[in-house]
C-alpha cells in the first residue's frame, strides 16, 4: 500500500471559508478517481505557531496508481484551487508492508 500525506498552510484571507471549500473538493475526488482507495482530510484545531492548517491522508494500491492520481484532471483542478488559497505545502509518500 502507498500512503500520500500532504499538509497545507492557508492564506489568512477567507481562511475558514477556504478550508471548507478545499476539504469538500478533496473529499469529492474519491468518487472521481478509481485509483484513490482512501482519503481523509483534517482541519487543524491546535493553531500553535508550528501547526499547519490542513492535512490530507490518502492511500493507493501501487506507486503507479499514485502517479495516475497526480495527473488526473479532477485532481489537477483541485490542485489549482489549493494553490490559489495556500502559501505552503509539504508532502511525504511512503510504502507500507514491504
Amino acid at each position: 500500500m502507498i500512503v500520500h500525506i500532504v499538509i497545507f498552510k492557508f492564506n489568512d484571507e477567507k481562511k475558514d471559508e477556504n478550508l471548507l471549500v478545499v476539504k469538500e473538493a478533496l473529499e469529492a475526488l474519491v468518487e472521481k478517481i478509481p485509483e484513490l482507495k482512501c482519503l481523509e482530510v483534517g482541519i487543524d484545531f491546535n493553531q500553535s505557531q508550528r501547526a499547519f492548517d490542513m492535512s490530507l491522508y490518502s492511500t493507493f494500491t501501487t506507486k503507479e496508481d499514485l502517479k495516475a492520481y497526480a495527473v488526473h484532471p479532477a485532481h489537477l483542478e483541485v490542485v489549482k484551487l489549493i494553490k490559489s488559497v495556500t502559501s505552503e505545502s509539504k508532502v511525504v509518500d511512503y510504502e507500507v508492508g514491504t
